[in-house]
């Protein structure tokens, strides 16, 4: 760590800080997949392969990541949005695991300081029937200390006990009988959806050619049975990619498709496992971290968290054997969640309190049999005998190290050897950017600070040209039609649902209003990129229909 000023500016940071915001048009894009061989080809845009095009970009290689929906739109944009270690991996006994995660979030801390933000974890202590009452509350307590000595202690403060009175003053709403206490720890907490956008867009920024919305129908071979690249359709066309290597990246997806030559056997068993959250207001439960509550019944812990003006509580762990492109909250799921949020706070949670709901899949590498909590979050690297690298399982936590791992052994087909970088490369937007500073006095720009760091002046430039696009696009939501257009411009958003569901959170956080302002996006989005005036209106009704799906499914037969 750096201390004493220099008369110089530092060379890593300034050369990650941009005088014009990186504009990356989709068919350059797409040309230049058609046009130009590769070293390595991803397929897969959730946040491993993003991060694997990252690190593969910054070695110098020639890469190309594709994506066959919206970066993110998979698992990466659905999990908890915890950036941690992993208490759980503790009492399984896996501390390796949980010293390296603590390395691994400190590093994205640093490297993308923009979107990834301390987070507190409140365990209350009961008398009885709690997450734990207080004949184990000692016991819990050195597994905090054995968390803190195994790499908590990066994030600068340690576990703490709070008085009957503290955990209060962090959730009023918590039921007062027979509440003692609590412990609290520190985590950390971030966007998904925009963490993988800013590493896909970082890679770009390093050379690598990006593009979602482009579909890998198949891998290709040469002459000897070695792959050589991949067939992508997008926008009505068929590119062909030629690469030294394919990568891929497609987590729990590689259940239906293992891109594997014809007679060539699964050396990777995935096993979905559903997980749910659905989103609150924050009037309802007024927490100010994450409050940890008990689920009658059940061992497992349920989690509330604040985000903005909601708080999401979550999360399930089952298997799951449905379509992946199809996952949902269920009203079942629904009522096991605020059924636990009843028992623990005295608010009366309702149905119809739930704004929003999010479902994905956690691509586990296990065969079935047993509880999909009690699988070990490992991941796993297969290179099959033609070449074709996949990597599969891991957590959000150590997707770096995962990538790292994982264009190793691309690098090892190609016969190349050069060394990983992303340990201590930003992100774009995270370089020069004072979290404390900008977010401090609230306001506009600590809005788009915490969403693009350093870039937040390209979206406030868009708004100081034309001032009307400063009128929110989602009623009692903060982000501008302005970010709409940056989000087009800048971000690779060419949808409806792109923009409500990923660059803004608005689905999840008001997911009716989110289905009103539908319209106008569209709107903007054909002034954006020329659309017809029919491709807009079914952009704006898919995404109508598909939030109507939604909340159908969540709200329907107990």
């Amino acid at each position: 760590m750096k201390f004493f000023p220099t008369r110089r500016p530092r060379r890593e940071a300034a050369a990650m800080t941009l005088r014009d915001p990186l504009r990356l048009d989709r068919r350059e894009q797409l040309d230049r997949m058609g046009d130009e061989t590769f070293d390595m080809l991803i397929i897969g845009g959730g946040v491993t392969g993003a991060y694997a095009a990252l690190d593969a970009s910054l070695r110098g290689y020639r890469v190309a990541l594709v994506e066959k929906d919206d970066f993110a739109s998979g698992t990466s944009s659905k999990s908890s949005k915890m950036v941690h270690g992993g208490l759980r991996y503790i009492e399984q006994g896996n501390l390796g695991l949980v010293r390296h995660s603590l390395h691994e979030r400190q590093r994205l801390r640093r490297n993308a300081r923009h979107l990834v933000q301390r987070l507190p974890f409140l365990f209350p202590i009961l008398e009885r029937n709690g997450v734990f009452d207080k004949r184990f509350a000692k016991a819990f307590e050195g597994l905090l200390w054995t968390y803190d000595l195994a790499g908590g202690w990066r994030e600068g403060i340690l576990h703490q006990t709070l008085t009957r009175e503290q955990v209060l003053s962090h959730c009023p709403t918590f039921r007062e009988e027979g509440l003692t206490g609590g412990l609290m720890y520190f985590d950390a907490r971030v966007d998904d959806a925009r963490l993988t956008l800013t590493l896909a867009r970082t890679a770009a920024f390093h050379g690598a050619a990006v593009a979602n919305h482009a579909k890998a129908s198949d891998i290709t071979r040469d002459a000897a049975g070695k792959v050589d690249g991949a067939v992508i359709e997008a926008d009505g066309r068929e590119i062909r990619v030629r690469a030294g290597v394919v990568i891929m990246a497609t987590g729990v997806w590689l259940r239906d498709w293992a891109g594997l030559s014809k007679g060539a056997e699964r050396s990777l068993h995935i096993r979905p496992a559903k997980g749910v959250h659905v989103a609150i207001p924050w009037l309802k439960i007024r927490n100010d971290c994450t409050v940890t509550i008990p689920v009658p019944g059940r061992s497992r812990r349920a989690t509330i968290t604040r985000w903005g003006d909601v708080s999401y509580l979550g999360t399930t762990d089952e298997d799951y054997e449905g379509s992946l492109d199809d996952v949902h909250c269920t009203r079942k799921d629904l009522d096991f969640l605020l059924e636990g949020a009843r028992s623990a706070l005295k608010t009366d949670l309702q149905p119809e309190d739930a704004v929003g709901s999010i479902a994905g899949c956690r691509p586990l590498v296990a065969p079935p049999g047993g509880k999909t909590l009690e699988v070990k979050r490992d991941h796993k690297i297969d290179v099959a005998a033609d070449g074709l690298v996949t990597i599969v399982g891991g957590k959000l936590t150590t997707s770096r190290h995962m990538a790292e791992q994982t264009v190793d052994a691309a690098q090892r087909v190609i016969d190349g050897k050069r060394a990983c970088k992303t340990k201590s490369a930003y992100l774009l937007g995270a370089a020069g950017y004072d979290p404390q500073a900008i977010v401090a006095s609230g306001g506009l720009e600590a809005h788009l600070g915490e969403r693009y760091g350093t870039e937040a002046c390209f979206v406030s430039d868009i708004l100081a040209n034309d001032p009307r696009l400063t009128k929110p696009i989602v009623e009692g939501l903060p982000y501008t039609e302005g970010e709409v257009v940056y989000a087009i411009r800048h971000e690779l958003a060419g949808t409806v649902d792109d923009v409500l569901s990923r660059r803004m959170r608005t689905r999840l956080k008001a997911r009716d209003a989110s289905a009103q302002a539908a319209a106008r996006v569209g709107e903007i989005l054909q002034a954006e990129l020329g659309l017809s005036a029919e491709a807009t209106a079914d952009q704006v009704a898919r995404y109508r229909t598909a939030v109507e799906r939604e909340k159908t499914i969540l709200m329907g037969a107990a």
